[in-house]
């Protein structure tokens, strides 16, 4: 077994967290996990946590990207050009946002197995590439990442929750990304009725992978929650409550929660808790 890579392998994640670019960040993290990807170091950690660990880190992103209340986003109609742009544009930030879940929770929470920074940068490399996929369309449409306005709620969540790993795990993979599965469906029909089948193929390709980006995080949340003992479903509902009670909607996506990970039981309590909402 080699020696595992240290600090010197943090901070360069903390590197690509920091890089303002995309496309420098997709470098890095191409790098790290090339470096990782035959390691076996079973589960021993890659670094211990750092002093830093509870640092409110603020994320690299580019200059030009305006952020905004989520009130003051625009929003513009799918028949047009400029509005499927607008709509991509939306979701091309979220992807960029995830990039740096990805990279923060992997330098954050040092002293974790190997497979645990292993995980997360795999997540990374993907959200990297589901930004280009998009800006790319986005340019076919006559638009770029930065053109239009965006919001910080997705980073928001990441500040409050960046001094538990249970908690972070919990409220990003197991809230957050998870209602990517239950949205995006809806999003690639709106796409398909304007005969926009490319951006909706583009939406099928990042719903499918984001299922394993679920599956990875409620992973990890059920190991925490074992060290810890505790109960997944009541701390989830606990944590939810305290941090997002009221970011759970309807319908959700059973069958793709249930293949990420979501048993039968915690989903019967989401779907209690939705109705509440909805009711």
């Amino acid at each position: 077994m080699t020696e595992p890579p240290g600090a010197g392998f943090r901070a360069r994640i903390l590197s690509a967290l920091r890089a303002t670019e995309a496309e420098d960040k997709a470098a890095i993290i191409a790098e790290l996990v090339s470096e990782t990807a035959d390691e076996d170091s079973g589960d021993a950690p890659l670094f211990t946590a750092g002093q830093s660990s509870e640092e409110d880190i603020e994320p690299g992103r580019p200059a030009r990207v305006e952020l905004v209340d989520p009130r003051d986003v625009g929003r513009r109609g799918l028949g047009s050009t400029e509005g499927r742009a607008c709509f991509l544009h939306a979701i091309t930030h979220i992807e960029f946002n995830a990039i740096n879940l990805a990279l923060d929770i992997a330098w954050r929470f040092g002293g974790m197995p190997a497979r645990f920074q292993r995980d997360w940068l795999g997540v990374a490399a993907d959200e990297a590439r589901h930004f280009t996929l998009l800006n790319e369309r986005m340019r076919a449409l006559g638009a770029s990442y930065g053109d239009y306005p965006a919001h910080d709620g997705l980073w928001d969540i990441a500040r409050k929750t960046r001094h538990d790993l249970l908690s972070r795990l919990a409220m990003v993979p197991c809230v957050m990304e998870a209602r990517g599965l239950d949205v995006t469906p809806g999003m690639i029909r709106r796409l398909r009725a304007v005969g926009d089948g490319e951006s909706a193929e583009l939406l099928e390709l990042i719903l499918r992978e984001e299922e394993s980006h679920v599956a990875i995080g409620i992973n990890w949340y059920r190991r925490v929650c074992a060290e810890r003992a505790l109960d997944p479903r009541d701390t989830f509902f606990d944590l939810l409550s305290r941090y997002l009670p009221n970011r759970v909607q309807g319908p959700l996506n059973l069958e793709q929660r249930r293949a990420a990970g979501f048993d039968a039981d915690w989903l019967e309590q989401l779907g209690r808790v939705t109705a509440a909402r909805t009711g």
